[in-house]
């Protein structure tokens, strides 16, 4: 396994604060993708009050070589509880902004879309002011399931690439590089007021002209946000990291996205799907959608 470099020293969470949150995910038993994928950053997020909730979880029906979420165990049938589970929790976090995720459940018809549904009604009851964004997977292509996510309205829309398109089968051998990409297109199609999300990790293999590729297949389907990462190899069993991108190099890539006109570019070696994610909050504000 490659040392990891000085600049992905992760400072030190308040316990305090970690332990009080996590107190509540426990209370309402609850699965957050910070503690199941094993998220560098989950000090810093539990320590500002915030988690991204892992629904319909922990077993995954996908086995992606990079992702340290269980795809072992069999998947349970969806809990009708769980989104009122949920919006308690953000109510109790007293959560501007919440992200709400899940694993791959390629086993229901909808691929899960009708508890993401139920998820953002439930904590629109509880929390009206707060801005809600769904990381939904990519519903095997599942149009009409897509429809009925985006018919509940998210704030923003999230689904991630997570690498070049020469590296897919490899890295994603259950997704397809083409289908995100129309996955993201039609929800800009579907719901122009949407905010449309994506991410991508470095250190896979990937050229820089990929990248620059990838980055621009994003922008030209619509995407407005975007987050560049640095993969980090969750136990030695994954897939290896080969190469640790300098902070410097993750600053070109945010100016290049920049220049490509999304309206945020988050890049950084800590950086992930829904890091900082509440900034949208003023994003909403510089660039309204009616």
């Amino acid at each position: 396994m490659t040392v990891k470099p000085q600049w992905l020293r992760v400072k030190a969470p308040q316990w305090e604060r970690v332990g009080n949150v996590k107190e509540i995910l426990r209370d309402l038993a609850l699965n957050t993708v910070c503690e199941e994928a094993s998220c560098p950053n989950i000090g810093e997020c539990f320590n500002a009050g915030t988690a991204t909730f892992l629904i319909m979880g922990p077993a995954c029906t996908r086995a992606c070589p990079y992702c340290d979420i269980d795809f072992e165990k069999k998947p349970q049938p969806l809990d009708p509880t769980e989104p009122e589970r949920l919006a308690q929790a953000v109510k109790r976090l007293k959560l501007n902004h919440v992200v709400i995720t899940s694993v791959n459940r390629d086993d229901l018809p909808d691929g899960g879309a009708s508890q993401f549904v139920q998820c953002i009604q439930a904590v629109r009851s509880a929390m009206p002011d707060t801005t809600i964004e769904v990381l939904i997977p990519d519903l095997c292509g599942n149009w009409q399931a897509l429809e009925t996510i985006l018919a509940a309205r998210p704030e923003v829309l999230n689904h991630n690439t997570e690498t070049v398109k020469r590296l897919y089968r490899k890295v994603r051998p259950q997704g397809n590089y083409d289908r995100t990409l129309e996955l993201l297109r039609r929800s800009r199609e579907l719901a122009p007021e949407v905010y449309t999300k994506s991410g991508i990790m470095l250190g896979l293999g990937e050229t820089d002209e990929e990248v620059r590729e990838a980055m621009q297949d994003l922008r030209a389907v619509g995407c407005d946000l975007l987050t560049v990462g640095q993969y980090l190899q969750p136990t030695p069993k994954h897939l290896n990291v080969e190469n640790f991108v300098p902070p410097e190099q993750f600053d070109a890539w945010r100016e290049f996205g920049e220049s490509l006109g999304f309206l945020q570019v988050v890049a950084s070696p800590l950086t992930r799907s829904s890091y900082h994610a509440e900034q949208v909050r003023e994003l909403m504000k510089l660039y309204p959608r009616h």
